[in-house]
């Protein structure tokens, strides 16, 4: 899992990064989007890689952003980022340990990162807390981007449970191994707690074509259902 925006800022897939960034603040004038919620309808289909990357993009653009990871089961982020696990995000909820934003800065300028901590036995109950309600409440004091990596929706009722406390989700769809009816379970899911799903991503489109250059294919599913294509004409190397 790299983490390409911060690597290769300038790469075609980084330019596609910002492009969802740019759709996701334009996605409600009305309403700022300040709180996200990634995730997917099962298990392998890219969602931290994805909000990683975009975590990324929304500081470079001079966000004081926040990635958590609520993936209390399964936690990756962690590794993304080359941090400990031993302390975060569930360590901070039962009050073994306050919360102090420069334990948690990263190497990329105003971005930091809360990794799951250790394993609890009731993700789910701790995460529906009163207690993880007023912790992200005074986040939003805080940041003005807050990244949510949620375990898949059809896995567990994570997902749900922290939509309710964002501005809206998205949904990150794997070409080619997403089931059709799976994702359209997991859109429905989300619906039935009037989560706000702000769109889809697809994730890992083959773009691969003859000869050493191509196009890098974007593609946005807007919350109207219909697919947005973005195609940025970039020189690359195609293997």
């Amino acid at each position: 899992m790299e983490l390409i925006t911060f690597k290769k800022p300038k790469s075609p897939i980084s330019e596609a990064y910002k492009t969802l960034r740019t759709n996701i603040l334009f996605s409600s004038l009305d309403n700022k989007v300040k709180t996200i919620v990634v995730t997917s309808s099962g298990p392998g289909e890219g969602k931290t890689t994805i909000a990683s990357n975009l975590a990324v993009t929304f500081a470079q653009n001079g966000n004081k952003t926040l990635i958590l990871d609520c993936d209390l089961r399964k936690s990756k982020l962690h590794r993304i980022f080359n941090l400990s696990n031993q302390v975060g995000l569930s360590n901070i909820l039962i009050g073994e340990t306050s919360f102090m934003e420069e334990n948690f800065k990263t190497e990329v300028e105003n971005l930091y990162v809360i990794p799951a901590g250790t394993r609890p036995p009731n993700p789910a109950e701790l995460l529906s807390s009163e207690k993880m309600e007023i912790f992200l409440e005074n986040l939003k004091q805080t940041f003005d981007t807050i990244i949510i990596d949620t375990p898949p929706v059809l896995m567990v009722t994570d997902a749900q449970i922290l939509s309710k406390y964002s501005d809206g989700v998205i949904l990150v769809v794997s070409s080619g191994e997403a089931d059709k009816h799976a994702a359209q379970r997991a859109k429905e899911l989300l619906e039935k707690v009037n989560a706000k799903i702000l769109g889809a991503v697809l994730n890992k489109l083959d773009t691969t074509k003859k000869g050493y250059y191509g196009y890098y294919y974007y593609y946005y599913y807007g919350s109207d259902g219909q697919k947005h294509n973005q195609t940025k004409k970039r020189k690359f190397f195609s293997r």
